[in-house]
């Protein structure tokens, strides 16, 4: 396995990979899909933070950072994070994660955002961003709202995060 930046050739083959990760029966494109189409068209998009985990010729997993904000201090959001079922439980998860933090961190990011599992997330360092006095877009999201310091990470900011704008249309 081979984690690398995205490519406008990878751009088909990620749709993919995201509709397999995240498809439910009952609909013909999941929301994800859709949103990640969005957000590559928004000024949020960070091309330096949009990785594909490839296994041999085909792409098996994505992540993506874009940026957000924290009340008006800029931030990042994660998501979505994506891998092809076939390749789950095999760490492709785990790889694109850290490559996505790590090259946040390079970056001279200071936090990442997202909503996920606090069982999955944990193990990378996040924890419910009301911790570090970081409200959710959606109080009801509790502790699935989460965050994760970088190096550069001083305690501020805080107050409400706010995604890139395509996920206010979901």
């Amino acid at each position: 396995m081979l984690i690398r930046r995205e490519t406008p050739n990878d751009i088909s083959a990620v749709a993919a990979v995201v509709t397999a990760a995240f498809a439910k029966p009952e609909t013909a494109e999941p929301i994800e899909t859709t949103l990640l189409g969005w957000l590559r068209e928004d000024e949020g998009w960070i091309p330096e933070l949009s990785f594909v985990a490839t296994d041999g010729p085909g792409i098996v997993g994505h992540v993506v950072c874009t940026r957000g904000w924290i009340d008006s201090t800029p931030a990042l959001g994660l998501g979505p994070l994506a891998v092809h079922p076939t390749h789950q439980s095999r760490g492709v998860g785990l790889a694109l994660m850290h490559t996505v933090l790590g090259a946040a961190d390079a970056l001279g990011e200071s936090i990442v955002a997202l909503l996920g599992d606090p069982g999955y997330y944990s193990r990378f360092g996040f924890r419910p961003a009301s911790s570090l006095g970081i409200n959710a877009p959606d109080p009801a999201w509790g502790d699935y709202f989460q965050a994760r310091p970088l190096a550069v990470y001083d305690g501020s900011p805080s107050g409400p995060f706010t995604y890139a704008e395509p996920f206010s249309r979901m």
